[in-house]
């Protein structure tokens, strides 16, 4: 199984860097790189930190499902018929 994030988008949002957000969750910024590429699933531990961090509730952090572009969230675009 794998894990699906928001963390790059957030820490951009945020102008934050992998090492700040590594160093406010106690981590080692590496780790942060592996979560952001999907290279490594984070414990439970470390996602209520992340997740606290952002302020945001753990499921708009991490999904087992792939998120879906945030466009597709905040607009509703009508397909015209050809």
């Amino acid at each position: 199984m794998s894990i699906h994030n928001r963390i790059a988008v957030l820490r951009a949002e945020r102008n934050l860097s992998r090492a700040k957000l590594a160093e406010n969750v106690g981590v080692n910024p590496q780790t942060i790189g592996f979560l952001e590429r999907g290279d490594y699933i984070p414990s439970l531990e470390l996602a209520f930190k992340i997740s606290r961090f952002f302020q945001l509730p753990m499921e708009a952090v991490f999904s087992p499902d792939p998120f879906r572009p945030l466009s597709e969230q905040v607009y509703t675009i009508e397909k015209r018929p050809a």
